[in-house]
């Protein structure tokens, strides 16, 4: 969607709804799941969901479509009121909520998935945030290194490293439950 979103940005800052409407549609998805996941519980997500968007349409002028990607310039302002919660409020315990399940699953599969999301979600918590933001942003979200690194405002290296550290923690984490 980068093909037109400068322009429908453009036309959201002169008041028009339904361009605002259609950046909410195509952005709305990957943001709740990015923010879900670095918050661990979808009250708070919701709110920093909301308050992002509420940013797009009261700041929407200061995006440069030059300089990023809309996506990622949202993802910014999702991280940056991710971690300034987790300034204010501390970390949050995880309410972690597994993937859907079709009809046609096995019950025992269901818990079984159910607690391995569980065990995930409670281990990123444990990470620190920019290793945890890395991780989502690269592995979840399926954001490029050069886009997370962007968002993080850190080298690709950097991120790198800090997406190696956030590995062998989680790494370590996941095999003490076991």
């Amino acid at each position: 969607m980068d093909v037109g979103e400068a322009d429908l940005v453009e036309r959201m800052v002169t008041g028009d709804e339904e361009a605002y409407r259609i950046l909410l549609d195509h952005h709305l998805p990957s943001l709740s799941r990015y923010v879900t996941r670095m918050m661990g519980n979808s009250t708070d997500a919701e709110d920093i969901v909301q308050e992002t968007f509420i940013r797009l349409w009261t700041q929407g002028s200061r995006y440069d479509s030059s300089a990023a990607r809309l996506s990622t310039w949202l993802h910014n302002i999702a991280h940056n009121l991710c971690i300034d919660h987790f300034r204010k409020h501390g970390r949050m315990v995880l309410e972690e909520h597994p993937d859907d399940f079709s009809d046609e699953d096995e019950p025992t599969d269901h818990l079984v998935e159910t607690q391995r999301t569980m065990h995930i979600g409670q281990c990123l918590m444990q990470l620190a945030e920019r290793q945890r933001s890395a991780i989502i942003m690269c592995h979840y979200q399926g954001m490029s290194n050069r886009d997370a690194a962007a968002i993080l405002d850190v080298s690709v290296d950097a991120l790198e490293s800090l997406m190696a550290r956030g590995r062998r923690k989680l790494r370590k984490l996941l095999i003490a439950l076991v």
